[in-house]
């Protein structure tokens, strides 16, 4: 189990809380690693299933199969994307995440198609090699794991990376040509929560299914590019709120507004727990007339529960104005450094 799992089960169970008033920027962070389900871009890292990939693997070629699942390397000279120059975009051949844009390939001289950049960095996963007495930088792919080739230092700018590929590891799309389900993103939508201290808020969100990403910042206030310290200071009256990204076929706004009020407390005025101002307020900014109509639904849901027959829902339902996304330093607050500023909902 994961640290973040391990706090998120810890979460559920909390009764106190510890403050998420404003802080100065720490200099140290505690660093954690958790192998992301989606990439930045809205891809499903999910790896294939066993099944699925052997019936995948069958459809390749021998030379293919050698290749990405036996960390072979074909010769120089030989693959048949080498000469490859159409606009166009190179996925893997087993599961079909893209990898490569043609604008990142170039002539290296080596025999292998070369490239600086992949499209994300979480599509292509590198590891140690210390394989036929050299030590070297293994690339995969980010989703099934499929052996791509290496990645050297000699490439030119603006990277000064050379990712080299086998071809048998890749099968190209063509500029216009309609990609596969496989190799594209996943339908997304994105909702705008804020419900007190946004590290807690986005820690949470964080560990939802079908939740892509949850970004922390500020929301519905009157200034540009607010900063933290003038929010803290009430001078700019917005609010901390967490930007969330989510698949549609696995998460639903509704879903997703309810568990909303499951983690913080819906009946205090610009406040949870310790954390007094209006940046802590409970509230939904809503992208479209859908997400209001199922916002309002869910406290109306809500507000007839006995829990709530003495203590009003304050949350405010409104359009979502600018996102403006907080400092580095805010975002992935408890990944980085332990602790918990949730405050149980209801």
């Amino acid at each position: 189990m994961s640290g973040r799992d391990r706090r998120f089960l810890s979460l559920l169970a909390l009764l106190g809380i510890t403050t998420g008033a404003c802080l100065p920027e720490e200099d140290e962070v505690k660093s954690e690693t958790k192998a992301p389900r989606y990439s930045k871009l809205g891809y499903d890292l999910t790896p294939p299933s066993a099944e699925a990939k052997a019936a995948r693997l069958k459809e390749l070629t021998p030379e293919q199969v050698r290749v990405t699942q036996n960390a072979g390397t074909e010769p120089p000279g030989c693959g048949l994307l080498l000469k490859e120059k159409r606009d166009g975009l190179f996925c893997c051949v087993v599961c079909g995440l893209p990898l490569f844009n043609a604008g990142a390939k170039f002539e290296s001289g080596t025999g292998w198609p070369s490239f600086f950049d992949p499209v994300a960095p979480e599509h292509v996963v590198t590891h140690v090699d210390r394989s036929h007495g050299m030590v070297r930088e293994e690339i995969v792919c980010g989703r099934d794991g499929a052996h791509l080739g290496h990645v050297f230092d000699d490439g030119p700018p603006p990277t000064g990376k050379r990712f080299c590929l086998n071809s048998a590891s890749l099968r190209f799309f063509a500029k216009g040509e309609t990609l596969p389900a496989e190799s594209q993103p996943v339908p997304m939508e994105t909702a705008y929560f804020a419900g007190g201290c946004f590290w807690g808020v986005e820690d949470v969100f964080s560990a939802v299914d079908g939740v892509i990403d949850a970004e922390s910042g500020y929301m519905n206030g009157k200034t540009e590019a607010p900063t933290y310290k003038q929010v803290c200071n009430h001078d700019t009256g917005h609010a901390e709120a967490v930007k969330v990204v989510f698949d549609t076929r696995k998460a639903t706004f509704r879903k997703l507004a309810e568990f909303f009020f499951t983690i913080h407390d819906p009946t205090t005025m610009n406040r949870q727990g310790p954390d007094v101002g209006d940046q802590y307020r409970s509230a939904i900014f809503t992208t479209d007339e859908k997400q209001a109509a199922d916002a309002k639904a869910v406290i109306e849901q809500l507000a007839k529960l006995p829990k709530y027959e003495k203590r009003r829902i304050v949350t405010i339902v409104e359009p979502a104005k600018k996102f403006w996304p907080a400092e580095d330093y805010h975002q992935d607050y408890h990944l980085k450094h332990g602790g918990s500023c949730r405050v149980p909902g209801g």
